[in-house]
């Protein structure tokens, strides 16, 4: 059975998640039509990158996965068609598509919006191509892509006995992940010993396998399931309990964004000198 996953922004308070995944049932009623959240920040592609990218990984090969976020940052006149580790995403044209993907597509096609001004005709125009696509899956006849506008993620920055990462998501538990992976900091780290230092004088000295490692209230750091470090208190909160963020916009006191820059606060790892 074919499968389309469906991740916005959109929240769940109004009719729109409903009307898209009915125009995507009208158009092919056998689909298996599910849902990854819709509940992805409008700015923070980071954070939306880092969610799609490491929930798509255990979906089958030639499933669909249609991405609703921030659609309207750009005037529309496209939206993309590509295709990723055997799958096929479908996203606006505002640079969510690289931030996933960390390069551009080499298949990558456009939907032609042109003419569109609201979401529910845009998706119309996507749920009409859909049984298209599936019938000619492995050579779609769209037309190609010719640019794209591109972003990428931020990166660890790193010194010979440092590496200073950027929050990149709270999650639910407040839990923290930092944008640093398991191969980055044993690349980095060379068998050395280390410490992860945040938010003045706090400091973990270890690496943990999971929660039950610690005691009931301690802090911890270990690698989650997508492979990124991630910093914790059994049984507490550690976002909240340090006012640790994971960006703000820099906002002026009218409620409008008075600096494009996006701040991220850092988590540093010390490494021994060898």
């Amino acid at each position: 059975m074919a499968i389309v996953t469906l991740s916005t922004d959109i929240g769940l308070r109004d009719f729109a998640v409903g009307a898209i995944k009915g125009q995507i049932l009208s158009a092919i009623p056998s689909i298996s039509l599910v849902d990854i959240t819709h509940h992805l920040s409008q700015t923070n592609f980071p954070q939306a990158a880092y969610i799609c990218k490491n929930a798509f990984v255990h979906f089958p090969s030639a499933t669909i996965h249609l991405i609703l976020v921030n659609v309207f940052e750009y005037p529309v006149t496209q939206m993309l068609l590509a295709k990723y580790q055997q799958q096929w995403i479908i996203c606006p044209d505002n640079g969510i598509l690289t931030m996933i993907t960390r390069d551009k597509p080499i298949e990558l096609y456009t939907i032609d919006c042109t003419g569109t001004s609201t979401l529910l005709s845009i998706t119309s125009r996507i749920a009409a191509i859909l049984p298209h696509l599936l019938q000619h899956a492995d050579t779609p006849t769209l037309p190609l892509a010719s640019k794209l506008v591109e972003k990428y993620p931020l990166r660890p920055t790193t010194g010979p006995d440092w590496m200073d990462g950027q929050i990149l998501f709270i999650d639910h538990f407040e839990n923290v992940v930092i944008n640093i992976t398991r191969d980055e900091f044993e690349e980095h780290r060379k068998g050395r010993g280390f410490r992860f230092a945040f938010n003045r004088n706090e400091v973990i000295e270890q690496l943990s396998i999971n929660y039950s490692s610690v005691g009931e209230i301690d802090k911890l750091a270990w690698f989650n399931s997508a492979g990124y470090l991630e910093i914790a208190i059994r049984h507490g909160n550690i976002a909240g309990l340090f006012g640790l963020q994971g960006f703000n916009d820099q906002m002026s006191t009218n409620g409008y964004s008075s600096d494009s820059r996006i701040l991220y606060q850092t988590v540093r790892v010390f490494f021994d000198n060898e």
